[in-house]
């Protein structure tokens, strides 16, 4: 998952980077009333449709992750974990750095170009360099919460 995936999702939701929760959810029921696979006789649309449904909820369930409201909701948690926990592990794939805290706390950052990852890998300390450089300057998600919630 990268940026240009961000956008392709907001993209065919018809969504912008302000989207509420309440819009998201008015916007993906509609999509959903429209291409429900359930609602579709011909075999060969209805596989279509799965396909298409697919993507709109997997759209949905990632827009609604970095949405602000749900960011909001949960960054005094984020706060904590991010200035208390240090970095058990990370990784980076394209354009997404992945972090697991000590406690089990895991998290991906979207949009980190190539050169701050080395310098993040160089860095004397990886925790104290993504706390000045990382935390609060990129798009995030919990996955810890992902993998908890499945």
């Amino acid at each position: 998952m990268n940026t240009k995936k961000i956008i392709e999702y907001r993209a065919l939701l018809g969504v912008t980077k302000t989207a509420t929760l309440k819009e998201l959810k008015t916007i993906y029921r509609n999509c959903m009333k429209d291409i429900h696979p359930d609602t579709i006789q011909d075999e060969v649309e209805r596989v279509a449709a799965e396909e298409k449904s697919t993507e709109i909820i997997a759209a949905y369930h990632f827009l609604v992750s970095i949405a602000p409201e749900t960011l909001e909701k949960d960054k005094a948690e984020y706060t904590r974990i991010t200035s208390s926990t240090n970095i058990a592990d990370f990784y980076y794939e394209k354009g997404v750095l992945y972090i697991t805290f000590l406690d089990g706390s895991a998290f991906e950052y979207f949009g980190v170009l190539r050169p701050i990852y080395i310098k993040m890998v160089n860095a004397e300390s990886p925790s104290r360099f993504a706390r000045r450089h990382i935390y609060n300057d990129y798009i995030y998600r919990s996955t810890s919460k992902l993998v908890a919630a499945e």
